[in-house]
């Protein structure tokens, strides 16, 4: 990637200063800060369907077992933490509805930096990685309720389960974000490929060290350390390998052909 301080300014008469680039720089992370206040202003607005739609998982598995000693409610254990609650899941969710505009926001600032074949990728992976990072965040959803039912179910069956709304709004929002980066990961290989820093070649070859490094990844990151979560953000972190893989030897059998009627037409 040709990356250079000389980016050029909108009219590309001049390059800009590294003064101008701190400036915009800026102004890009001033404007994402921007976003996140107003996803979050939102988020307070219809506080209580969010935070009735983030406990249900909660209430099912009380519901479902009776035997785990808990109704579904939250509990607040001074009289700050209900706030500090409603703030923390407006700042959450601020900064996943704003993950469009942090991405616009990013490829404006480093576009100009890229030549007209990297800029014909970018808007494609920012699509693909919100994509991506959705479906991540609604998989560890759907996840939620089954590492539920796995932590309690070893805590004993004589304890009562009292949660926190602190530390159960954590512990989703850390799973939603901790999933939806970690389903980034083909965006991430199928760019390497794209820019020569690795081949398809190597990627099928080194493919036990990829996994286990997958695995590694998803232990670490994972913030109920439960085996469920784990196996519910490895498998199908494996499945975007093999898959950025995969494109990966696509768009190199593209890159050939391309050549050859290359070099037929100018035969």
């Amino acid at each position: 990637m040709a990356w250079r301080f000389s980016k050029a300014v909108a009219d590309g008469s001049e390059p800009m200063s590294i003064m101008a680039h701190l400036s915009e720089l800026r102004m890009r992370i001033i404007r994402s800060c921007l976003s996140i206040a107003i996803g979050a202003a939102v988020i307070l607005i219809f506080y209580d369907q969010v935070l009735h739609f983030l406990t249900q998982p909660y209430r099912n598995i009380c519901t479902a077992r009776p035997d785990f000693n808990c109704d579904g409610s939250l509990y607040a254990l001074g009289p700050i933490e209900g706030l500090a609650s409603r703030m923390r899941i407006a700042g959450y969710g601020g900064i996943i509805i704003s993950v469009p505009i942090i991405l616009w926001q990013l490829w404006r600032f480093i576009a100009p930096a890229m030549s007209s074949k990297e800029r014909k990728y970018a808007i494609p992976f920012a699509v693909s990685s919100f994509i991506l990072f959705l479906f991540g965040g609604a998989v560890a959803f759907w996840t939620l309720d089954k590492a539920l039912e796995f932590l309690i179910s070893w805590s004993g069956a004589d304890v009562n389960q009292t949660y926190q709304i602190a530390k159960y709004i954590s512990l989703v929002a850390l799973m939603v974000l901790a999933f939806g980066a970690g389903f980034l990961l083909p965006v991430v290989v199928v760019f390497l490929q794209l820019v020569g820093a690795v081949t398809p070649q190597q990627l099928r070859k080194q493919w036990r060290i990829a996994v286990m490094v997958v695995f590694v990844i998803a232990a670490v990151i994972t913030p109920s350390g439960d085996p469920i979560s784990m196996l519910a953000l490895a498998v199908p972190m494996t499945l975007l390998y093999v898959l950025a893989v995969v494109i990966g030897y696509l768009a190199q059998r593209r890159k050939r052909k391309s050549s050859q009627d290359y070099d037929i037409t100018a035969s």
